[in-house]
C-alpha cells in the first residue's frame, strides 16, 4: 500500500508524507506552491478546474500571462515534492481542462475524515456508536478551515459549510449525552467547542453538566470566569441561556445541615480589612442594585450609580484597540482605589465599569471623579475618561 499523504486544513495547514513535513516555511517563493497544495488536495477526485486553479493562486495578482506562470508554479511544486522524497511520479495530472492530484499517492485531509465520520454518524441507529463517531468528528475539528488564508473566496466558503457542520455535529452529540445522563463527557464537549469556537457560547454545556451532577461551587466559579471572559475580551454578557443556567443553579443549590455561626463565618469576607471597594462580577453587581433599590423603600438614603467610560483624544468611547485592554486594567484599579469599602464596582463592557455609590451626594461624586482620574491619568495622556451619574430610586415605594 502508498503511503499516505497526509494533510491538515484546520487551525492550521501542513502536508506530511512519511512522518516528514513537506509544506515548506511559508515564505514569499513557497506561497504558491502552498495556494495550489491546498485547493488541489481538498478538490480530491473532483479535480480543479483551470479557471478556479488560476484564480486560487494569482486573485491578488495583476499578470498578463496567468497560464504561463500557473504551469510554473505546477514545475516548481513538482521539483519541490521530489525533493521533499515522494516517489518520482507525475503528482498533478490535467485531462480535459481540469486539475487532479494523482490517485498514486492516496491522500488522508482532517477536513474530509471529519465529513466522513459525521455521515457515518447519522447513517448509524446505534447510540454508543454515533456518539463515539460524533466525538472523533469533534476533535477533528480544532480550528476554522485554513484560517490564515480566510480572505480568499473558496477558503471562506468552505469554513463556513464547516463551522455550520461542527456546531451541527455539537449539538447532536450534546443530546445524546443528555440521553444518556453522561454529564462529564458533556462538561468535556462544552470546554472544547469553547476553546476551538471562542464566543459561541458552548459554556452553557458545560454549566448544564456542572449543575447536572450537583457541583455547584464549580459552576458558580464557571459562570464567573466566563462571564470575565466575555466582558473583558469582547465588551458582551454571556447569553440568555447562560443565566438563566445560573438562575436554575440558585434554585437546585442545596448544603448540608449546619448551624447558623458556621454558616455565617462562610459568608464572611476572607480578608475583612482589604482596602478600596468591593469588586465584583456583573451578575452579583446586578443583584445587589435590586436589593438596594428595595432598601431605599425605608428612605433615608442617597445613592448614585456611576458609568465610567474610556474615551479617546476625541471623546469618543474607545470600543477597540490595543491600549485598552491596559487602559482598562488601570481603570479598574484607579476606580477600586478611589471610593469606599462600601462602594461597589464591577466592569460592564470593554473600558467600562459601573459603580455603586451609598450615602454619598452629586458634590460627592465629583470629587470620587476627580480622585479617579488623578489616580488613572498620566502626564501626556491623550485618553481619558467620561462619567455618567444617576441617581438611584426606588420602584417599590
Amino acid at each position: 500500500m502508498s503511503e499516505l499523504l497526509r494533510v491538515r486544513t484546520f487551525g492550521s495547514f501542513s502536508i506530511s508524507y512519511k512522518d516528514k513535513l513537506i509544506n515548506g516555511r511559508n515564505k514569499s517563493n513557497e506561497s504558491r506552491f502552498i495556494y495550489l497544495m491546498q485547493i488541489l488536495l481538498h478538490a480530491g477526485e473532483a479535480g480543479v478546474s483551470k479557471q478556479d486553479l488560476e484564480q486560487a493562486l494569482f486573485y491578488n495578482s495583476d499578470l498578463k500571462n496567468v497560464h504561463h506562470s500557473t504551469q510554473s508554479v505546477i514545475y516548481n511544486a513538482k521539483k519541490h515534492l521530489l525533493a521533499q522524497g515522494l516517489p518520482d511520479i507525475n503528482f498533478i495530472e490535467q485531462r480535459h481542462g481540469v486539475y487532479y492530484w494523482t490517485s498514486e499517492i492516496p491522500v488522508e485531509e482532517d477536513a474530509r475524515v471529519f465529513e466522513k465520520k459525521i455521515a457515518e454518524a447519522r447513517e448509524t441507529t446505534a447510540p454508543a456508536r454515533q456518539q463515539q463517531l460524533y466525538l472523533d468528528a469533534i476533535h477533528l475539528y480544532t480550528g476554522e478551515f485554513l484560517e490564515q488564508q480566510a480572505s480568499v473566496v473558496w477558503i471562506a466558503r468552505e469554513a463556513r459549510r464547516y463551522r455550520e457542520l461542527f456546531c451541527e455535529c455539537v449539538e447532536e452529540t450534546a443530546e445524546l449525552l443528555r440521553k444518556r445522563e453522561e454529564w462529564y463527557l458533556l462538561e468535556d464537549l462544552g470546554k472544547y467547542a469553547a476553546k476551538v469556537s471562542p464566543f459561541a457560547e458552548w459554556e452553557t454545556l458545560t454549566m448544564e453538566a456542572l449543575i447536572a451532577m450537583s457541583r455547584y461551587d464549580d459552576a458558580i466559579n464557571f459562570y464567573e470566569e466566563t462571564f470575565d471572559h466575555y466582558m473583558s475580551t469582547i465588551g458582551l454578557k454571556p447569553s440568555d441561556r447562560m443565566q438563566s443556567l445560573m438562575d436554575q443553579l440558585g434554585e437546585q443549590m442545596n448544603h448540608n445541615y449546619e448551624v447558623l455561626d458556621s454558616i455565617q463565618e462562610k459568608l464572611m469576607e476572607e480578608d475583612p480589612g482589604k482596602r478600596g471597594g468591593y469588586l465584583c462580577s456583573y451578575p452579583i453587581f446586578r443583584g445587589i442594585y435590586h436589593l438596594t433599590e428595595r432598601m431605599m423603600e425605608r428612605g433615608g438614603q442617597s445613592i448614585y450609580l456611576m458609568l465610567c467610560t474610556i474615551v479617546d483624544s476625541k471623546g469618543n468611547p474607545m470600543k477597540e484597540g490595543p491600549m485598552l485592554g491596559e487602559l482598562s486594567t488601570r481603570l479598574k484599579e484607579a476606580i477600586f482605589s478611589s471610593i469606599r469599602r462600601s462602594d461597589v464596582i464591577s466592569q460592564y463592557g470593554r473600558g467600562q465599569f459601573l459603580v455603586l455609590l451609598s450615602n454619598t451626594t452629586m458634590e460627592d461624586c465629583k470629587i470620587v471623579q476627580k480622585r479617579i482620574n488623578d489616580n488613572f491619568l498620566i502626564r501626556h495622556q491623550r485618553t481619558g475618561v467620561h462619567y455618567y451619574v444617576n441617581s438611584v430610586f426606588s420602584r417599590y415605594q
